[in-house]
């Protein structure tokens, strides 16, 4: 530093330099009194960038690119965690800030900072890696300098961190290391095994081919023994010359002048080694940085222009995985498209493409000849437990209760806990502790809220996944599907005689009769004169239209239709007559066969309507969300301690001091309901949620845990879990269904009923036209020793019966037609008897006439 100020005493123009960040803050200061240009290839820091800073100039790329490649590969291969191990000065604190923000941007984090003194011992590198062990995660990420990078992962090395299961990633500090010091001894090329690095990339072309290979021939040729490799660093320094040059030449073009004014404020630091009151301003040095950020040139390195914040265009990096006794590159970086295996000056050409699948890189080796991406976080093994909150149910104990005695937990939740735990591919110490008082059901929300303030590091249990609770806790995956659901009691209404009845409203039976009759006089009217099946008597045709009407109910209708729209009318009323005799068929199949349960209370709208009391589970989170969701007044809610509760407030009812429904999640309501039949579920499930365990944000633990609660669902152990300690007893027997399922008597007699009254009414009318017809065709030809028999007489009635009538109406028929000759005959003789007699007295009288004359 003080070596800087020496030289700027003389009068100069522009700095090149210095290779440290520190040092670059400092200068800088001193570069913008002078206005004298300052341009580093080497200090990389990203605040030197701020408007504090306006004559530094960076020739290379900023840090805050190399940390937004770093927080891509993190969240490339799933990893959420990572620890920063860095120098704790301005070029490691702000290089670090700068990762810490782009991890951000991808939901990342810095979970563990490990700060190392600029001149850090042995012992202290060993300190601070011994605390870093401890820790969960194992994304190492390291940003130092190259003198005792190495230093670091050698006692990493010794410590046991460089095995399998830990990922290394390296600022671009190793690739440096590698380039200019290659080949490294042996036990240095062990130390970074399977590590991750950065070098920043620069294109190939015959620029670089032939300087590269000047360089290889002048450090050959050097007196020293040692071989200097030439790293991306020489690389840049070279161009910013050359920068400097083109930027000096176009000064002058400018018509810019070399000149100095003093500064009256350094006149007064006189006198001392250092001769501060010799300094002078550059005249033109606004005209030179203006001259600078113009140049537009390709160097070795590749295109060379800066932009509007005075860095340079297209950064881009080169991801390396050191393998072996050498390095092998796995992909490239660009801000302009992210992760490919594409150099970036082909993807230049293209669209920009950041998204997810777009994303790639070649597969690396990990440390310990992993083949396979650690999955970058394990348990720390430092002997501590975690402090596992599970709620003191008094409620429904086969979800979680508490074994009495011990400190041991048993339930449902409990062994999908210890069987998910079961699954992770590391160990988990763990213990249980109660949280409630024992006499009450504890709030699941405040369980929840005592992870935030450190009091347990984790809770299971029946704990549903709610919004409030998301907001401080992070949860796995749901292992039981859950949400509120409103129960009632009910009234059981079994089918009657009249059942058949229920299927349509009153309006539905008139209408329908209705119609019949309608349809059939229209087809009357359509059919009438061209149809002999529709004419006749009056009488017949009433009867021929009643009989179609109806006979179509059940499609038995033997009249032909022989108009079009007779037979038009016809098919659209025998679809309509199909849709009502199948929807009647399947209403009266549901009456008759499933039990009818009523209830005044159809759903949650229904209680928002109305003023009844509501019940719910004490410590649920049912009752915020029904006062300050629902906006139900907190005066009808009312709480219950047990499932007896629930039984017994909801048999009184509103009007005895219970509730008219009690509000629950599902699982509770179903292992009430499995004892209880006089209850059940109205409406719809209103919340659809589930049952989840509770982590820290952002813990680890909670996605592995999510992980195993899958294994179980697909392994079918969730399920088998969930029959031992919930699938009860049903609350009906299989003969009490089966009473259910069969139609009974009592649902028929109605119909057998009418049916036996319109026989009976039918057998009457038939007797007494029976009798009718015997007293008028056989009473004459009885003879009286037969009329006077009453046995004789029921013989012949019950022969009449039995004959055909066409034969009783034909013997009828020849019975009056003898009737009627025998009368003739009878006549004509009396006519005759009648003459003879009449002449017999004529001949008298003119007898007696003669003899008295």
């Amino acid at each position: 530093m003080i070596t800087a100020l020496q030289f700027m005493e003389g009068d100069t123009v522009a700095i090149i330099g210095p290779q440290s960040s520190v040092m670059a803050h400092v200068v800088s200061h001193i570069a913008n009194e002078l206005q004298v240009p300052l341009i580093s290839y080497a200090a990389t820091d990203p605040t030197l960038f701020s408007l504090q800073y306006p004559f530094f100039l960076m020739t290379t790329h900023s840090d805050l690119y190399q940390m937004a490649a770093i927080a891509d590969l993190v969240d490339y291969y799933g990893w959420r965690e990572v620890i920063a191990i860095y120098v704790d000065d301005d070029y490691g604190r702000n290089g670090i800030a700068a990762l810490g923000d782009e991890l951000a941007k991808k939901r990342c984090k810095i979970s563990y900072k490990a700060p190392m003194y600029p001149e850090s011992s042995r012992d202290d590198i060993t300190d601070v890696l011994v605390k870093v062990a401890l820790t969960e995660s194992r994304i190492l990420v390291v940003h130092t300098y190259t003198e005792w990078g190495l230093e670091v992962l050698d006692v990493a090395q010794k410590l046991g961190m460089t095995g399998s299961g830990y990922v290394w990633i390296t600022t671009n500090w190793l690739s440096t290391v590698v380039d200019t010091d290659a080949p490294l001894p042996s036990n240095a090329m062990n130390n970074i095994q399977g590590v991750l690095t950065l070098r920043m990339y620069t294109p190939a072309s015959e620029l670089k081919s032939n300087f590269v290979s000047r360089w290889s021939n002048l450090t050959s040729a050097g007196t020293t023994n040692r071989h200097v490799g030439l790293s991306a660093y020489g690389l840049y320094a070279y161009d910013t010359v050359w920068v400097l040059a083109h930027a000096i030449n176009a000064f002058f073009n400018q018509g810019g002048s070399i000149s100095f004014s003093n500064d009256s404020r350094l006149t007064k630091l006189r006198g001392g080694s250092l001769h501060l009151d010799a300094m002078s301003i550059f005249d033109g040095g606004d005209l030179l940085l203006q001259s600078i950020l113009q140049v537009n040139m390709t160097g070795v390195t590749g295109p060379i222009k800066f932009n509007s914040d005075h860095s340079l265009i297209r950064p881009a990096y080169e991801v390396i995985n050191v393998i072996g006794t050498g390095i092998r590159r796995i992909g490239y970086w660009s801000n302009y498209s992210g992760l490919s295996v594409v150099p970036p000056e082909t993807l230049y050409m293209k669209p920009p493409n950041r998204t997810s699948t777009n994303q790639r890189l070649y597969d690396a080796i990990w440390p310990g000849q992993a083949a396979q991406t650690p999955r970058g976080w394990v348990f720390p093994n430092n002997g501590r437990q975690l402090i596992i909150g599970v709620p003191d149910r008094v409620i429904y104990r086969e979800f979680v209760s508490r074994v009495e005695g011990t400190d041991m937990f048993k339930g449902y939740c409990v062994d999908v806990f210890t069987a998910a735990l079961s699954l992770l591919p590391y160990a988990v110490p763990y213990k249980l502790v109660p949280f409630g008082d024992g006499i009450h059901n504890p709030s699941c929300t405040d369980l929840v809220r005592m992870i935030t303030t450190g009091v347990y590091d984790a809770a299971i249990g029946d704990i549903a996944i709610v919004t409030n609770r998301t907001r401080m806790a992070d949860f796995t995956q749901p292992y039981i599907e859950s949400g509120l659901v409103v129960v009632v009691p009910i009234k059981t209404s079994n089918s009657n005689a009249w059942a058949f009845l229920k299927p349509f409203s009153k309006n539905m039976w008139i209408v329908t009769g209705t119609f019949f009759l309608l349809v059939g006089a229209v087809v009357w009217i359509l059919e009438h004169r061209i149809n002999d099946e529709f004419r006749g008597p009056p009488r017949r045709q009433v009867v021929t239209i009643l009989w179609f009407s109806f006979s179509t109910l059940f499609f038995a209708h033997r009249e032909n239709t022989v108009s079009t729209l007779g037979r038009v009318v016809l098919i659209i009323w025998l679809f309509v007559v199909l849709i009502i005799n199948s929807s009647y068929t399947a209403s009266l199949t549901s009456i008759l066969t499933v039990q009818q349960l009523s209830s005044p209370v159809k759903g949650i709208e229904s209680l928002q309507t109305s003023n009844d009391p509501i019940g719910y589970q004490q410590g649920s989170f049912a009752l915020n969300y029904l006062s300050e969701e629902l906006n139900i007044h907190k005066s009808r809610l009312v709480p219950l301690n047990s499932a007896e509760d629930y039984a017994k407030a909801l048999r009184d009812g509103p009007k005895k001091g219970g509730v008219a429904a009690v509000v629950d999640e599902r699982p509770y309501i179903e292992l009430f309901l499995s004892t209880r039949c006089e209850f059940t579920i109205v409406g719809q499930e209103f919340t659809k949620s589930g049952w989840g365990f509770a982590f820290p944000r952002d813990s680890p633990l909670a996605v592995d845990m999510s992980t195993a609660i899958l294994k179980l669902s697909e392994t079918g152990d969730l399920q088998r879990i969930h029959d031992k300690w919930l699938k009860g007893s049903a609350c009906r027997s299989q003969d009490a269904k089966l009473a259910v399922d069969r139609l009974q008597l009592r649902s028929f007699w109605g119909l057998y009923a009418i049916c036996g009254l319109a026989c009976l009414v039918a057998l009457f009318i038939y007797a007494i036209l029976m009798v009718r017809q015997f007293s008028q065709h056989y009473i004459e030809e009885s003879d009286s020793s037969v009329q006077n028999s009453r046995s004789g007489r029921l013989q012949t009635f019950l022969s009449f019966v039995d004959e055909k009538e066409e034969d009783v109406k034909s013997r009828s028929k020849r019975r009056q037609m003898e009737m009627a000759s025998t009368r003739s005959t009878y006549e004509d003789e009396s006519m005759s008897s009648s003459k003879r007699r009449h002449m017999e007295l004529s001949s008298n009288k003119s007898t007696i006439t003669s003899d008295q004359v």
